[in-house]
């Protein structure tokens, strides 16, 4: 007996199995995983891709299969809101009712019409054959039917009939453009501040695909052993800083398996440096990183900290991110303690330091190029969530440093409600402080506004959007 599966035949030809694409079901489990486990594609995607890579025979992924499918699914993530107002058009029913992994392959679909080169006609036709694959023939034929209708128009010509005039209504405009939701829209423009080109240069940066940043972690290695890389450049702002220009892998860098150097974005190392560097009055010997989780500030802060000769204390409540933490200052070149606690509840005495840096939760908007997800899961909601905790993590902070210590307050955010209305807070408290220019601190960057804060732009200084407020304890 035949093991051909009985399927029904329609016009009297025969069953055809569908051609499995290695690249596309790839993308496509990624983007399930992303919906289902609320996972992260920057923690999903390379272990999957690793997992291909390793493979035997015609599923072996080589660099362009990575590459292809890396782009799929990032692409897809970013430009998620366009291609739903794309897609409503073509759907006769609300999205909501369309169940979720056969959106999944149409936002596929729609990424490969709209915003890559691949022809129409192969867009389509391997959109198609993965349905097959995955949803089953029914629901195949609906997706061969709604990219057939995506099909009919260009991006461009696709935005001028969903994307509301900007005149009309400016924020909703720019929100279905350039995929970002509404809030998150206003939210940017009231940080940002200036009119439409500024805000819309953000969104931009925001949709393209960020370079690898790596550190070269001082007194461990150099930016001139990294530069010996393929493809490598120096950073744009900071001395350990190496960009690869091609979408490098990390992992292939022996300073970097070493843990002598690490991934790390430049906006992170610079607010390391201006709190490694802020004048003090008084010691310098005892530094704390109050919310050291995942590790990268810590193993910096600890590598400056020791060319000093003081101690870094790294500070993390999560255990499992302690342990991440440790692993990053593992061959620190100086002293250093890494403990589970509650930034919070400080496990040391008043006054114990003389820097401390928090870099507090938030709710990432700074990074929306790395984590292009975040900007569909975040609500407005989510900022009374953090705000709590971001003034007690300023509180302490602000209490475990000395009198003529300093403090720097960071977070990937550039939510007013998240920089600046937290210090104005927190410092109406706190009398005996006063803020320092930080702009000093972060030699030749430009573009750093009035000051005394620093708020760093993807668009402007190529980094995420980290802030940051240096406080000096005077009393």
């Amino acid at each position: 007996m035949s093991d051909q599966p009985r399927r029904p035949r329609t016009s009297g030809q025969p069953y055809r199995r569908p051609k499995k694409d290695p690249v596309r079901i790839l993308a496509f489990e990624a983007l399930r995983a992303v919906d289902e486990r609320d996972a992260y594609a920057n923690l999903v995607l390379p272990p999957l891709l690793r997992k291909a890579r390793e493979k035997e025979g015609p599923e072996k992924f080589d660099a362009r299969d990575a590459a292809l499918a890396t782009e799929l699914v990032y692409g897809t993530l970013r430009r998620q809101g366009t291609y739903d107002a794309v897609l409503s058009a073509c759907v006769d029913r609300p999205l909501g009712e369309v169940d979720p992994p056969v959106l999944d392959v149409l936002s596929l679909g729609a990424h490969q019409l709209l915003g890559t080169r691949i022809p129409t006609h192969a867009a389509v036709s391997a959109t198609v054959e993965l349905a097959r694959v995955v949803l089953g023939d029914g629901r195949a034929k609906f997706v061969n039917a709604v990219l057939r209708k995506v099909a009919q128009h260009d991006l461009d010509g696709w935005l001028e009939r969903v994307a509301p005039p900007y005149d009309d209504d400016p924020e909703d405009h720019l929100a279905v453009v350039h995929s970002h939701p509404r809030w998150v829209v206003s939210a940017l423009w009231d940080s940002l501040g200036g009119g439409r080109a500024g805000i819309e240069d953000l969104l931009r940066a925001d949709n393209e695909r960020p370079e690898v940043t790596l550190v070269a972690r001082p007194g461990r290695a150099t930016a001139e052993e990294l530069l010996e890389e393929d493809a490598a450049v120096p950073g744009h702002w900071s001395p350990y800083a190496v960009r690869l220009t091609e979408g490098g892998e990390p992992g292939a860098v022996a300073a970097v398996r070493d843990g002598r150097a690490g991934v790390q974005d430049e906006g992170s190392q610079l607010v390391a440096l201006a709190l490694a560097n802020a004048p003090l009055d008084g010691p310098d010997r005892r530094w704390l990183d109050g919310c050291a989780g995942p590790g990268g500030k810590a193993a910096l802060l600890g590598a400056l900290a020791a060319q000093r000769g003081a101690l870094l204390v790294a500070s993390e409540k999560q255990t499992h991110r302690a342990g991440l933490v440790a692993r990053a200052l593992a061959g620190n070149p100086g002293p250093y303690q890494v403990i589970a606690a509650d930034g919070t509840r400080p496990a040391w005495r008043p006054g114990s330091f003389d820097r401390v840096l928090v870099d507090v939760p938030c709710t990432g908007l700074g990074a929306l190029r790395r984590r292009p997800e975040a900007r569909w899961r975040r609500r407005p909601e989510d900022l009374e969530g953090f705000a709590p905790l971001q003034r007690g993590l300023l509180r302490t902070a602000l209490e475990s440093v000395r009198v003529g210590g300093v403090v720097g307050y960071a977070t990937c955010s550039p939510h007013l409600a998240e920089t600046r209305a937290v210090v104005a807070d927190v410092l109406k408290q706190y009398p005996d402080t006063e803020l320092l220019d930080a702009r000093p601190l972060l030699p030749g960057v430009p573009d750093l506004g009035e000051g005394p804060d620093v708020q760093l732009w993807p668009h402007l200084h190529g980094t995420d959007a980290m802030y940051l407020a240096l406080i000096r304890r005077t009393g």
